[in-house]
């Protein structure tokens, strides 16, 4: 597994990039609908404006949380405008709360910081499924052999 459990994003068109380079969904809740979290990557020369177009991104595709991963250590005015969009704070988990758009250095996944997000649903969120006796297997006539 990778540093960050995102799946490559599949763009269907060709052409403008649409700000997202991985996707990856979570669950913290007992609506069964997975929250989404976008992830873009940027290799250099990253300033505060691609932590602006980062909050579009993010309320364009209706998502949780969204992530920059890049080379370059993000400057101040980067930081301030990440922390300017609020935390994340789920229902299920009193006292928890995410930052809504997070920046992380290439280095510092290296060094163990990992994207910050719920990891483990509660138990409220999955029902167990009825677990059901095997019923009579026919085999078909004809078909063995």
């Amino acid at each position: 597994m990778g540093k960050v459990p995102a799946r490559p994003a599949q763009d269907k068109k060709q052409g403008a990039d649409s700000g997202i380079d991985g996707v990856l969904y979570f669950l913290d809740d007992n609506s069964g609908k997975a929250k989404k979290i976008v992830v873009q990557v940027k290799s250099g020369g990253v300033k505060v404006g691609d932590i602006r177009d980062l909050k579009g991104v993010l309320e364009r595709e209706k998502a949780t949380i969204a992530a920059l991963l890049t080379l370059q250590e993000p400057t101040k005015p980067m930081k301030e405008e990440a922390i300017s969009y609020g935390f994340y704070e789920p229902e299920h988990f009193p006292g928890k709360h995410y930052p809504r758009v997070q920046i992380l250095t290439i280095e510092q996944l290296l060094d163990g910081e990992e994207l910050q997000y719920p990891r483990v649903a509660p138990d409220v969120t999955f029902k167990r499924a009825q677990r059901k006796g095997k019923g009579k297997q026919s085999k078909q006539k004809g078909l063995e052999g």
